[in-house]
C-alpha cells in the first residue's frame, strides 16, 4: 500500500471510530477509538479462522506500518510540543522539585524494582529472560502517559496542582525513560559494557544537552515569531520548530523528547505573553489543539490494531496478567518514596500519591520502544523444556497486555478515583501545595 494510502486509511478510521465513540460508547476519544480498534482486530482474528484471506491483508496492511519508526521519529515531537504548550511555567516553577524528582528518580525506582520482579516472575513460569533485558523491560514501562488522564481530571475538577504534577511528570519522564532505556540497550548489544562513566556522559549528553538544544531553538523561534505579526507566518514557524527541531536533534544525539518539552514551554509562556497577539495565540492554540487531537487518535488506532501483528501465547497472557500488579506496586514506590523524601520542603497534597500511581498511564511510548528492541537481542533457554525463549518477543508481548489494561481498565477508572477523592464542591479546583 502506498504511504498516501496508509495515511488516508489511518485518518479514515480515525474519524469513524471517533465518531462511532462519540455517538454510542461515550468513552474519553483515544480510549474509545483504541477499544474500537482493538475489538476490530480481534474480530478480524477470528474472521481468519473461516476466511483466512481477510486476516492476512488486515495484517500485512499494519505489518506495513513500522510503529516504532512512526511514533518515534514522527509523531512524537509534535505530541510533545502540542503537550508542553499549554504548560503553565510558573506553576511548573512553583513545583519543579516534586516533578523533576518523580520524572528522574520515580523513573530510575520504577526501572529497577520491575526489573527485579519481573526477572524473578518469568524464571519462575517459565519464561527465563536475562536480568539486563528485564531491566531493559523496567525502564520501556516506566513512562507515564498524560494523554487521556489529563482531560478526565479536569472534567473530574481535580486539583489544579494535581493536574500540573500529572502532566509535568509525564512529559518530562519520557524523555528521561528513553535516556535510560538507550543506555541499558547499549550494555545489552555489547556495544558498552557496563560503564558508569559511559552512562553519566549518555544521560548528560542526551538529556542535559537536550534541554539545552531545545532553549536555543526555542529562542531562535521566539525571536522570529517577536518580529512579525501574522498568524499564518507565525504558526508555520511553531510547526516548523517542531518538526525541523526534533529531526535536527536526533541528527545531532540529544534528546529529542527533552528538546521539545523546553521548546514548547519557551514559546507557551514567553512566546505567548511577549511576542504575539491575542488573535495569533488564539490561531496557534485552535492549530495545536486540532494537531494533538489528531495525533493521538491515529496513535490510539495503531495501538489497537498492533494485536493483529503480535505473537501472544498461554505463557505471555499469564506473564503480562502477573505483571499488571507488580508495574503498579512499583509505580507507587516510585511515587510514594519521592513523595515521603519532599514532605517537609514541597508536599504533593492531598490524594496525589493515589492518583499519580493509578493515574499512570502507559501508552504508546512503551509499545513503541519494545518495538524498537532488536531481533538480535537473544534471550535464554528454558531448562526445563529447552525450548529458546525470544526476549524480544516476550516484552513485545507483556507490554502490549499492560498497556491496554492501563489505558482500558485505569483510564475508564480514573474519573470515579477523582470524584472520591476530591469531591465536587466550590473549592474543587483551588490549588494545590
Amino acid at each position: 500500500m502506498k504511504l498516501y494510502q496508509l495515511i488516508a486509511l489511518l485518518i479514515t478510521l480515525s474519524a469513524l471510530f471517533s465518531y462511532v465513540n462519540h455517538r454510542f460508547l461515550r468513552l474519553p476519544t483515544t480510549i474509545g477509538v483504541m477499544v474500537i480498534a482493538l475489538a476490530l482486530s480481534l474480530v478480524l482474528v477470528v474472521v481468519g479462522q473461516f476466511t483466512p484471506t481477510v486476516h492476512d491483508q488486515a495484517e500485512a496492511i499494519v505489518a506495513s506500518i513500522d510503529f516504532s519508526d512512526t511514533l518515534m521519529h514522527g509523531m512524537l515531537g509534535f505530541l510533545l510540543f502540542a503537550g508542553a504548550l499549554h504548560i503553565n511555567l510558573n506553576d511548573l516553577r512553583r513545583r519543579w522539585l516534586a516533578v523533576g524528582s518523580l520524572a528522574t528518580v520515580g523513573v530510575l525506582i520504577s526501572t529497577f524494582l520491575v526489573g527485579a520482579a519481573t526477572w524473578g516472575l518469568l524464571q519462575w513460569i517459565g519464561l527465563p529472560l536475562p536480568f539486563l533485558h528485564c531491566l531493559l523491560f523496567g525502564a520501556l514501562i516506566s513512562p507515564t502517559d498524560p494523554i487521556a488522564v489529563l482531560a478526565i481530571l479536569k472534567q473530574a475538577h481535580a486539583p489544579r496542582g494535581i493536574t500540573i504534577k500529572v502532566a509535568g511528570e509525564s512529559l518530562f519522564n519520557d524523555g528521561v525513560g528513553v535516556v535510560v532505556f538507550l543506555g541499558l540497550l547499549h550494555i545489552a548489544t555489547g556495544e558498552h559494557g557496563f560503564d558508569l562513566p559511559h552512562l553519566a556522559t549518555l544521560f548528560v549528553k542526551e538529556a542535559i544537552g537536550g534541554a539545552a538544544f531545545g532553549l536555543a531553538i526555542g529562542w531562535v523561534a521566539y525571536r522570529m515569531l517577536r518580529s512579525v505579526d501574522n498568524y499564518q507566518v507565525e504558526v508555520l514557524i511553531s510547526l516548523a520548530l517542531a518538526a525541523g527541531g526534533y529531526a535536527l536533534a536526533e541528527a545531532i544525539h540529544v534528546s529529542a523528547p527533552i528538546a521539545m518539552v523546553v521548546a514548547g514551554l519557551l514559546i507557551g509562556n514567553r512566546g505567548r505573553a511577549l511576542a504575539m497577539s491575542p488573535h495569533v495565540c488564539e490561531h496557534l492554540d485552535t492549530f495545536w489543539e486540532l494537531v494533538d487531537e489528531i495525533l493521538n487518535a491515529v496513535l490510539f488506532l495503531l495501538i489497537g490494531l498492533e494485536a493483529l501483528v503480535l505473537t501472544f501465547t498461554g505463557q505471555y497472557l499469564l506473564a503480562g496478567a502477573l505483571l499488571i500488579p507488580i508495574v503498579l506496586l512499583a509505580r507507587l514506590a516510585a511515587v510514594g518514596i519521592p513523595a515521603g523524601a519532599l514532605a517537609l520542603w514541597q508536599p504533593l497534597g492531598r490524594g496525589a500519591v493515589p492518583m499519580l500511581t493509578w493515574g499512570g498511564l502507559r501508552g504508546g511510548i512503551s509499545v513503541a520502544l519494545a518495538l524498537s528492541l532488536p531481533a538480535t537481542l537473544g534471550g535464554s533457554t528454558d531448562a526445563t523444556t529447552g525450548a529458546v525463549v525470544s526476549s524480544r518477543e516476550v516484552i513485545v508481548a507483556v507490554t502490549y497486555v499492560i498497556v491496554v489494561f492501563s489505558i482500558i481498565v485505569q483510564g475508564l477508572t480514573v474519573a470515579p478515583l477523582a470524584r472520591r477523592l476530591w469531591p465536587m464542591s466550590p473549592t474543587a479546583q483551588t490549588d494545590e501545595p
